[in-house]
């Protein structure tokens, strides 16, 4: 049977949208992520514009760009007439609060969710952690930039689904899980973060909102037990 020509036509479009490379600006992103969250610049490290463009092969402008948008984030700090530099490490009592503020909220986040996540939000989201359980298998820390970056987005679409906008932007200004996975590189964090993620998907897919709530409780609270060694003596 021939194929009608539109078909055709619609078919290498979006072959072709498929194999489209990744825009240069978010590759010198990403380069200069994974720089900083395994160290390679150090907390309150100064950064070359000049130095990245050289190393990365660009110009200085999607260098620029790019620590623009990691300024945006906390990550970087601009000052006047120094220039860039690599944000300082959070300390004990800045870590406790970002915990206090978790607990409050994002068990309740999981528990609306729950109950007002839509199907295709909750596809993404089971999507999601699938990608981060092939991130597991990977020991290297650009694969550990990445699973910090998906795990925000992980809790970034169950705060969404859960229909309350102030909590979904208290949440996502506060760029907890970029901060947190920076403190220090812990391989045993992504899988055991996944194994918990799993329980709160069950409880989200069940729609149960107590199961919800309690499941993302314990995430919080593993999750803190996890990072709380970077301020052991």
């Amino acid at each position: 049977m021939t194929v009608p020509i539109s078909t055709e036509k619609s078919s290498r479009t979006n072959a072709s949208a498929l194999r489209r490379p990744t825009p240069l600006g978010d590759e010198v992103y990403n380069a200069i992520y994974s720089q900083l969250m395994s160290h390679k610049i150090a907390p309150g490290g100064r950064i070359s514009v000049d130095s990245l463009a050289r190393e990365l092969g660009v110009s200085q402008t999607p260098v620029r760009e790019a620590l623009s948008r990691l300024e945006a984030q906390g990550l970087v700090v601009k000052t006047h007439l120094i220039g860039y530099s690599a944000a300082e490490q959070m300390d004990e009592q800045k870590f406790e609060q970002l915990y206090e503020l978790r607990m409050l909220l994002e068990p309740f986040a999981a528990a609306r969710a729950a109950v007002h996540m839509s199907e295709d939000s909750m596809n993404a989201l089971e999507s999601l952690a699938n990608s981060m359980k092939l991130l597991e298998r990977n020991n290297s820390k650009a694969a550990y930039g990445q699973f910090a970056q998906s795990d925000s987005q992980f809790h970034n679409l169950i705060a969404l689904g859960s229909g309350n906008e102030l909590v979904h932007s208290v949440l996502s200004n506060i760029h907890t899980h970029v901060h947190l996975f920076r403190l220090f590189y812990h391989s045993r964090a992504t899988a055991d973060a996944n194994n918990e993620h799993d329980q709160i998907i069950d409880a989200l897919r069940r729609r149960d909102p107590d199961a919800a709530a309690t499941s993302m409780r314990r995430h919080i609270e593993c999750s803190k037990a996890r990072f709380t060694s970077c301020f052991s003596d």
